[in-house]
């Protein structure tokens, strides 16, 4: 059994096939793997057996740059929460079926809280009964909030995304000498990163937001409206930077009044709609032109501005994965430790899974500024490096060429 099946899941990003291309690398500079394989939609593709072979499909070294530049998850995703095994067997003996029927000896998921959930329950079921197989997870996701690693491969192109929109909106409203407010909805439920890197709009000169708000502070509706007012009586136009899961002291999303209060597969309630919440108050209480933009899922997707330091680190956090599985490593993620932020260095590392898995990294709270609507200078000097770079990205009939697996 020397094959190597992979699969990606949760969230697209820009950088999750440039993991996958990590991989790929691995398995062409090894001896030790003769087939890989993919998994189509994540860990569904393993119990349903449904399989790509990708030595077939990546066959050179320009399918290999293509798909490291196309956006979202090239093998598909799913958004399957596994059980524990002691309640529901049945998956768990289905991947391992897959895995004795292809001769697959290395499994790498690529994902995000609940992939590396699905890492540490497979691995302990593999590992209980004698299974050698050896399982990695690959991290993955825009919210940057995946424990014991520096940051997260999809982060920095997201953030870059983030910074550069900021700025150019700032440049679109600053033409009006009318007082208005312009409230920019983005993506994060418990974790703040995304919208922190609202901020970076400022390290060419820029004003950026006027106003950041972290779903780590809880939220207070008067406050904002003071702050809004003071910075109103200094200035025309202002930009207004959220989280999307905001919340009051109560606990209560800001977006309550807005969302249709269903759930999602894992339970999680549907929580857009803060600015356009926001929105209402600012023209109740203030009476000014106002604004909600919501960047929802372009933030995600943009690889035509992608970070090339996150693009290149994600690709070495493949290989990382791949070259502690076929070492004997199982049970682990790869992860990023910085050395240092200027210059900025980094090094690549494992780290237990299970310490990973249902954990949450939220922004540290000394990183917002003592009033709330802000981020500090630390925040700043750990962001800036994770947007530095452009991609090669290369173009075909006037849009970026993408690739296409099935």
């Amino acid at each position: 059994m020397n094959n190597l099946l992979v699969a990606q899941s949760g969230g697209p990003t820009v950088a999750i096939n440039a993991t996958l291309v990590g991989v790929l690398q691995g398995v062409r500079t090894s001896s030790k793997v003769d087939k890989v394989y993919g998994a189509k939609n994540g860990i569904e593709g393993a119990i349903n057996d449904n399989l790509l072979d990708l030595n077939d499909l990546i066959r050179d070294t320009q399918a290999m740059d293509t798909l490291t530049y196309t956006p979202s998850s090239a093998l598909g995703s799913c958004r399957y929460k596994m059980k524990d095994w002691k309640v529901d067997e049945e998956p768990y003996k289905k991947i391992i079926d897959t895995f004795k029927k292809h001769d697959i000896r290395y499994f790498i998921y690529i994902g995000g809280n609940d992939s590396m959930d699905t890492v540490d329950k497979l691995s302990e079921y593999c590992k209980i009964h004698n299974y050698d197989v050896y399982i990695m997870g690959g991290p993955k996701t825009v919210d940057n909030d995946l424990n014991l690693t520096d940051h997260c491969p999809g982060f920095g192109s997201a953030a870059k995304y983030i910074a550069t929109t900021i700025s150019e909106l700032e440049r679109d409203i600053n033409v009006y000498d009318i007082p208005a407010v312009t409230i920019v909805e983005i993506m994060g439920r418990n974790a703040g990163w995304l919208t922190a890197a609202s901020a970076l709009a400022r390290v060419n000169g820029g004003s950026g937001p006027d106003l950041i708000y972290l779903c780590e502070r809880a939220f207070d509706y008067d406050k904002f409206i003071d702050d809004v007012k003071a910075k109103l009586a200094v200035k025309p136009s202002l930009i207004v930077a959220i989280s999307e899961g905001i919340k009051d002291s109560t606990g209560a999303y800001v977006s309550d009044t807005m969302s249709s209060g269903a759930v999602d597969n894992f339970g999680h309630k549907y929580i857009a709609g803060s600015a356009r919440a926001l929105e209402q108050m600012v023209r109740e209480k203030i009476g000014c032109k106002v604004r909600a933009v919501e960047l929802n899922l372009m933030q995600r997707s943009a690889a035509h501005i992608a970070s090339e330091t996150d693009i290149t680190e994600s690709i070495m956090l493949g290989l990382k994965a791949f070259n502690c599985a076929v070492n004997g490593e199982t049970g682990k993620m790869a992860a990023i430790k910085r050395l240092s932020d200027a210059p900025y260095h980094v090094e690549f590392t494992s780290v237990p899974v299970g310490e990973v898995a249902n954990h949450e990294k939220i922004v540290p709270m000394d990183w917002i500024t003592p009033e709330g609507n802000d981020v500090t200078e630390e925040m700043m000097a750990y962001l800036k490096p994770l947007i530095i770079g452009e991609t090669n990205l290369k173009y075909e009939n006037g849009i970026p060429k993408q690739c296409k697996l099935y």
